[in-house]
């Protein structure tokens, strides 16, 4: 809570979240085609049986059964994630799979309660929700000092045949930003949104030694790998 005793923006995001959690896992599981973006972006983390690799905002857990995947049962799949209904749809998935080598943990994707090292971190649709995710990706690079780091965002594009996708993105970073009674922005968030994500990438390339890119939607979304 504030001073003035309104809540502070992470309990509103929160707070948002978890009364949308339904709609997101409807959404993260059953749009078109991201059943193949979560595939590739777990094949380009290129691991191997048995690592160890952990998801930032890890959600209602539409990523962990590629993960667990990639690393098989001997493997570790830690899911990190600070709103509770989140978890709450996460955990449910993960105890109906009988997954023993998927854990789930209460935390702030900038401060992930997890010592490390270890083999690769993802993160989806996260860069932009934070308010310095340079310093987000900084701390995620730390984590697997000789592994991968895989960022997936989405952002307005600049291909000139976007320009009706990008009026439908514009419109749906509105209506999912908190408040969401709110229509007026300043700067606009789907400004702040592509700034996040670009310099979340940036920071991720700058402490990269080999790369991986993909576009897709007309380069409305971003697939980013960065190994160590």
């Amino acid at each position: 809570m504030s001073d003035d005793g309104e809540p502070s923006g992470s309990d509103a995001a929160r707070a948002f979240y978890g009364r949308w959690a339904g709609l997101y896992d409807l959404l993260a599981t059953y749009v078109p085609g991201v059943g193949e973006l979560r595939d590739r972006a777990a094949v380009a983390l290129d691991l191997d049986r048995g690592d160890i690799v952990v998801e930032m905002g890890c959600g209602t857990g539409a990523n962990l059964s590629y993960l667990r995947e990639q690393v098989g049962p001997e493997g570790t799949v830690v899911g990190v994630d600070y709103t509770r209904g989140m978890l709450d749809r996460a955990r449910e998935l993960v105890a109906r799979r009988g997954w023993g080598n998927v854990h789930l943990v209460h935390g702030d994707a900038t401060a992930p309660p997890i010592s490390g090292p270890v083999d690769g971190v993802l993160a989806t649709f996260v860069s932009g929700m934070l308010a310095d995710p340079a310093a987000a990706v900084d701390g995620w690079c730390d984590l697997a000092p000789d592994g991968t780091v895989v960022l997936v965002d989405m952002a307005l594009s600049d291909d000139s045949r976007a320009a009706p996708v990008n009026a439908l993105f514009r419109a749906l970073t509105v209506l999912s930003t908190p408040p969401t009674l709110q229509f007026r922005y300043d700067p606009p968030p789907h400004d702040l949104l592509r700034e996040r994500v670009e310099s979340a990438r940036d920071a991720l390339l700058d402490r990269s030694r080999g790369s991986h890119r993909e576009e897709r939607v007309l380069g409305i979304v971003r697939l980013t790998g960065g190994r160590m």
